[in-house]
This record gives structure tokens, sequence and C-alpha cells, in this order.
């Protein structure tokens, strides 16, 4: 599994209905992305927020500017 992001958390919705994961990269930054997914749509996750690119030092950066960022994230946090 080298060369793969490994996600540390994976915080949900109460419907289910979108996601964020905040994850380390192998070369030690860390990130987060937002994910969506329709019931009734067999494909599962899918991105939206596209922040995956987004790099930080440590993983509470990363939560904070998810925070700051995915409108709902604070009310389920």
């Amino acid at each position: 599994m080298a060369g793969k992001n490994r996600v540390l958390r994976s915080i949900e919705t109460p419907d289910g209905g979108r996601c964020v994961d905040f994850f380390i990269r192998p070369d030690g930054s860390f990130g987060f992305e937002e994910y969506r997914r329709e019931p009734e749509d067999m494909r599962g996750w899918f991105p939206i927020g596209f922040h995956g690119e987004k790099s930080f030092r440590c993983e509470s950066e990363a939560e904070d500017k998810a925070r700051a960022t995915v409108s709902w994230l604070a009310d389920v946090l």
C-alpha cells in the first residue's frame, strides 16, 4: 500500500449522505476531502469538495481548515 493515502478518520452526516475523510499521505503531510453519496446510486462515495490536494503539517491544521470550509462539519463534530 506504499504510495497511497491512509484515512485516519471519517466523519459522516447523520443521514449518511456526506462525509469528510482526514488522511495522511506517504510523505507525512495531512489532508481532507468531502464526499457525497446518493442512496439510490450504487456507485458509492464521490468527492465534492476538491480539497484533497491541500496539504497541512498536522491533522489538527487539516481539521481546522475543514471546519472552516465544510459548512456542516462543525455541527457534526
